[in-house]
């Protein structure tokens, strides 16, 4: 019969599967990547035929003419990002707080960037319904617009003449401490004659070669898009599958489109209640979504307004919170959402008060296995139930030998008479395990465990690897003890061998999972034995008489 060491193993195995199947969805590339000349659309694009703002589209294709040169590029910054705009497209963006490795002097993470290697670009384009865009030019001469101390936001503008008389102003505005750029687009026709058009505000980039391997976190993130609307909430689809599953073209109101990888985010998020429609490609290497429209039609005099928010940067659940509706969800937990959620609010809660996310895990799973004791507390106490009458189920297995279907019998009937639950430790595991899980993709996903310490000299980085491997032995050593006091009943040779290999298998699987990681499992395990010490006490009986 199952007991509760079979459980625990069977939860162990649980994540490692979870994690195969993750592993085995990510499927990389290997050809050279080829990008576009320009973050424009090709040759045709799809055209809503909608006249007025918030409108259904239906998709027609109408040529668009060859892209506009790009003005010079200015420089915005504030105390977190720096960007680089020409007024049409974003095309450089330097994450101040996040360096791309622990050396000293460590370059910024470049998160949108025009290497060939790294090509990853936003843009947002007005084109009259002939495909003509209106060029923007920055106002003034200034090349860097730098944030100065005392002030809330730092802006630059951009204006668009074209000669039949249309004019667009640009305002593109980062606040002190934000990674949201507001992008202000007014439109007015000064000219004679009505003029119909429509923006496309579009994400472009090279798949980033992400980290593979069963033990590195880069390898179960999403990499590829996901978009969000009010009726369908959050959807997704990695990189490799984007021709593959076919078109997109979703009509939205009130949504969102990014590009999502490991830690990071680019999104756009157009005006709420400004209806566009959503789409995904490809041009060479080279993937995108888009959001196209409102669509416009502007009277001589009359004048149009669209607001949008440019997301670029880490994926800071409160932040993206305050963004947009459903921006949060880019912090993919997938089926463990409503259970990370809380439990990723709680972890920053306890940075707060211990300022190390090392302790900060410490203290969450200590708060959990609490919140959980009174499930423990059960199945410690059918455990405790059978290991009273393990003498009695011993002489009956010499006494059957072989007979392994006898033996069973009698095993059963055994259990019936004493009133015994084989079974009484499984269910308070089963309820635990979901909690443990959506805990274990917070550790995965939480960008602020991304180079973090926890102690100085030891543990420099909860992302990377223990470098001396403590660790792991202090697991595989919790593991062992843990199998020393659980009852093994009814166990054959074969099935002793295994379970007594487990924490050795455990350790050298554990030597390549971040440090955090295995701190949590390691936390865990150590409160665990723990409560099994102290309830093996409380509930300790005589041993049945065989």
């Amino acid at each position: 019969m199952n007991q509760t060491r079979t459980f625990l193993i069977l939860a162990w195995l649980m994540v490692a599967t979870l994690l195969w199947m993750e592993w085995g969805k990510e499927r990389a590339a290997a050809t050279a990547p080829t990008i576009p000349t320009t973050a424009q659309p090709a040759a045709q694009a799809n055209v809503p035929t909608a006249q007025v703002p918030g409108a259904a589209t239906t998709a027609t294709t109408q040529p668009i003419a060859s892209a506009t040169p790009a003005a010079p590029v200015v420089r915005l910054r504030n105390d977190v990002l720096v960007l680089d705009v020409n007024g049409r497209d974003v095309v450089r963006a330097e994450l101040l707080k996040y360096p791309q490795t622990r050396a000293e002097g460590s370059a910024p993470v470049l998160l949108l960037d025009t290497d060939p290697t790294h090509y990853f670009q936003a843009s947002a384009a007005w084109r009259s319904v002939a495909g003509v865009e209106l060029a923007l030019q920055a106002e003034g001469n200034a090349r860097e617009v730098v944030q100065a101390d005392g002030t809330k936001a730092v802006e630059v503008r951009f204006i668009a003449n074209a000669g039949n008389g249309m004019q667009l102003r640009r305002t593109y505005t980062l606040a002190h401490g934000s990674y949201a750029l507001r992008v202000r687009d007014a439109l007015v026709n000064t000219g004679s004659t009505p003029w119909t058009g429509e923006i496309e505000r579009r994400l472009v980039r090279v798949p980033p070669q992400a980290k593979r391997g069963f033990t590195n976190p880069e390898a179960f993130s999403l990499n590829g898009a996901a978009w969000y609307s009010p009726e369908e909430k959050y959807e997704k689809r990695k990189f490799p599958n984007f021709v593959k599953d076919g078109p997109l073209n979703m009509q939205v109101t009130g949504g969102w489109v990014g590009l999502s990888q490991h830690y990071f985010l680019g999104a756009w998020v157009p005006q709420k209640d400004q209806a566009a429609l959503y789409s995904l490609g490809t041009s060479g290497n080279a993937h995108h979504i888009q959001a196209l429209g409102p669509r416009v039609t502007l009277a001589p005099g009359q004048q149009f307004t669209s607001d949008a928010t440019l997301w670029i940067g880490p994926k800071l659940a409160d932040q993206l919170d305050a963004t947009a509706p459903g921006l949060g969800l880019a912090m993919d937990y997938g089926i463990f959402t409503v259970l990370s959620k809380p439990i990723h609010w709680l972890l920053t809660l306890l940075h707060k008060l211990t300022h190390n996310w090392g302790w900060a895990i410490v203290l969450l799973v200590v708060i959990i296995k609490l919140l959980l004791y009174p499930l423990s507390a059960a199945q410690y106490k059918s455990m405790a139930k059978m290991r009273k009458f393990q003498p009695r189920i011993e002489q009956l297995k010499e006494r059957y030998g072989e007979d392994k279907q006898k033996f069973q019998m009698a095993m059963l009937e055994l259990y019936k008479k004493e009133k015994i639950n084989p079974a009484g430790g499984c269910l308070p595991i089963l309820i635990q395990m979901p909690v443990f899980l959506a805990l274990y993709y917070v550790l995965l996903e939480a960008v602020e465990l991304r180079q973090a310490p926890w102690i100085m000299g030891w543990i420099n980085d909860l992302t990377a690897r223990d470098p001396f491997f403590i660790l792991p032995v202090l697991n595989a050593a919790i593991m062992w003890l843990t199998q020393k006091m659980s009852p093994m009943m009814a166990a054959d040779p074969l099935q002793k061998k295994m379970m007594q290999m487990m924490p050795l298998v455990m350790a050298v699987m554990f030597v390549m999972f971040p440090a955090g990681l295995v701190l949590y499992w390691v936390t865990n395990g150590a409160l665990g034995l723990l409560q099994q010490w102290w309830n093996t006490r409380r509930y300790a009986e005589e041993p049945a008489k065989a």
